[in-house]
């Protein structure tokens, strides 16, 4: 999902990135609405759990690998706007000191993984909450269908940047029909461990889950 440098031309890349930097500006000011004693050590904990997880690569089909986004995770853990700015944070010290998704690049990544996957499968998240019954089990469900979601989402993202800006001779119905392919497998994984994420931390420390409240629990009698 990191796009590389030459990728996308550079008015587009231009255009994302000022977009990605508002976003990320606009970021900084919502999080300090919630942020507390609890939630900035949560973050750097996310921050090096997002970086390792985007490290690994897992086997997809035909050659093709895919690494957890890990954007729905932290913003259910710990909101969307802090799950933006660890996201950007990831990306940066990736492009910079890793090679991994070219420095041209950042502005695209952030935008796609950092504020459309983030943003997107939280609205996801919360929509999927209201609609299933009340209950951990619940919250636990509706943030795996929004994980999974959210990848397709951010691999949409591409396809319309590559739409207007790319630089490679391929229709775009077909960059469009392999992204969205294979990153619903990729969507599959991505779900399945961020539930498994969100349970353990549920079943433990429901108090530093953003994305529950204990008056979400059904009601007897």
């Amino acid at each position: 999902m990191h796009i590389p440098d030459g990728f996308i031309n550079v008015p587009t890349s231009a255009g994302f990135g000022a977009m990605s930097a508002a976003w990320v500006w606009y970021s900084l000011r919502r999080v300090g609405e919630f942020l507390d004693d609890r939630r900035i050590p949560l973050a750097g904990l996310l921050a090096a759990f997002v970086f390792a997880a985007q490290m690994i690569n897992f086997p997809v089909a035909a050659g093709t690998s895919g690494h957890l986004i890990g954007g729905v995770l932290a913003a259910v853990l710990a909101g969307p706007w802090m799950a933006s700015l660890v996201l950007a944070v990831v990306l940066v010290v990736q492009g910079i000191f890793f090679a991994d998704g070219g420095l041209s690049a950042i502005g695209l990544n952030v935008f796609n993984l950092g504020l459309v996957a983030v943003v997107g499968g939280y609205g996801v998240f919360l929509l999927a909450r209201r609609v299933l019954p009340a209950g951990k089990p619940m919250v636990v469900i509706a943030a795996g269908i929004a994980a999974g979601v959210s990848v397709i989402l951010a691999a949409l993202s591409f396809t319309l940047q590559f739409a207007i800006g790319g630089e490679a001779d391929v229709a775009v119905g077909t960059v469009a029909a392999a992204m969205v392919g294979v990153h619903s497998l990729i969507g599959a994984g991505e779900g399945l461990i961020t539930a498994m994420v969100i349970s353990a931390i549920l079943s433990s420390r429901p108090d530093l889950v953003y994305g529950y409240t204990p008056a979400m629990e059904p009601t007897h009698g």
